[in-house]
């Protein structure tokens, strides 16, 4: 084979894989997914019926998801006898978002990033930037429950727990946690189920993220212990306020993430500590080609910073453009700069995320 016809291979490849994203989007949004796993194989007729949609198009996803292998078609002699069923892997990380290997609100992040394309397009041309408002809901919500299930599920029983003396300070009476661009609120949610005793403060300038988070508060009944804000935590009343002061996977997001890091470290008591959880990127560039399904991360960091990461962080000016791909070096450096004088990358093994104790 060719050079060139390899390449036309991995393009035709990948348009595949973008096909199977948007295909999953809409099974997602339209509650395709959950359905199926939660009734036994079903008609293109039964599954419209179950979910209040036209019967044409549902027959269409269903056969399109049946070519490509992500549903089993099951007998039937026309194709509207045709049923469809998701086997209990696909059905996991398709349909159960208590798993950690629930990976559909991938496909929404993925069509809220490409949403605003026009306006990225002039930003790459202009050098300005692309706010993170006007990437809109599926941006926002899609990223709050892709991460919901480990903030829910590991955030306070191993990635804090990492911090033994942190991880002691937070069960005891009167401990306070700060989380900064809390978005949706999971995370100080998790904080709260793992310390039943703590207090947790969630700042974010994203107004409609704010409302997402006190009614998933609400919902989980914790809105004794948990305060969401649409507010600047630089306000000096902060001061020397808090334990643990948190910024999990928004640090590269940014403009300023000196002035963010230089407030953390402000924010906290004597003895506390800040965590930061960013993306486990290569400590250097390593050009491809990589394995999408292996260990190497960077293209897919890569992917997310050029349609969204980078153009939200310069959407400010000045701006660090620091973009996805932070490296451990890089955010050390803006660690030093903050006047941090402990910089330590905490023994957590994620595919995705890098954990760091600044003190």
């Amino acid at each position: 084979m060719s050079n060139v016809e390899a390449f036309q291979g991995r393009l035709l490849h990948s348009l595949s894989g973008a096909f199977d994203l948007f295909a999953i989007y809409l099974g997602d949004r339209l509650g395709f997914y959950h359905t199926l796993a939660t009734h036994r194989p079903m008609t293109a007729a039964e599954l419209a019926q179950a979910t209040r949609t036209h019967p044409r198009y549902v027959r269409e996803w269903l056969e399109q998801q049946a070519a490509t292998g992500i549903l089993e078609p099951m007998g039937g002699e026309t194709a509207d006898d045709r049923r469809y069923g998701i086997s209990a892997a696909h059905a996991e990380v398709l349909a159960d978002p208590e798993s950690l290997n629930y990976l559909a609100p991938m496909a929404q992040i993925l069509n809220g990033v490409v949403r605003p394309m026009d306006k990225l397009i002039a930003a790459f041309r202009s050098g300005g930037g692309v706010s993170w408002e006007e990437y809109g809901a599926d941006a926002r919500e899609g990223q709050a429950r892709i991460n919901r299930t480990m903030f829910l599920q590991q955030l306070g029983q191993e990635w804090i727990p990492a911090m033994g003396d942190i991880h002691r300070r937070l069960g005891a009476p009167g401990a306070r946690v700060a989380d900064i661009g809390c978005g949706a609120g999971w995370s100080g949610i998790g904080v709260a189920r793992c310390y039943p005793t703590a207090q947790v403060d969630g700042f974010d300038l994203d107004e409609a993220s704010i409302g997402m988070a006190r009614a998933n508060a609400r919902d989980y009944a914790v809105t004794d212990r948990v305060f969401f804000q649409h507010r600047d935590a630089a306000d000096p009343s902060l001061r020397g306020q808090y334990d643990l002061a948190m910024a999990l996977e928004c640090i590269h997001d940014m403009s300023n993430p000196v002035a963010a890091l230089r407030t953390m470290r402000r924010m906290l008591k004597p003895g506390g500590a800040v965590l930061v959880v960013d993306e486990r990127v290569n400590h250097t560039f390593q050009p491809g080609p990589h394995d999408p399904a292996g260990s190497d991360v960077d293209w897919m960091m890569y992917g997310w910073s050029i349609l969204c990461c980078l153009p939200a962080g310069m959407s400010e000016h000045p701006s660090a453009c620091t973009g996805t791909v932070m490296r451990p070096e890089t955010l050390e450096r803006y660690a030093r700069e903050a006047g941090f004088e402990r910089f330590e990358i905490l023994p957590v093994d994620h595919l995705f995320f890098r954990f760091y104790r600044l003190g």
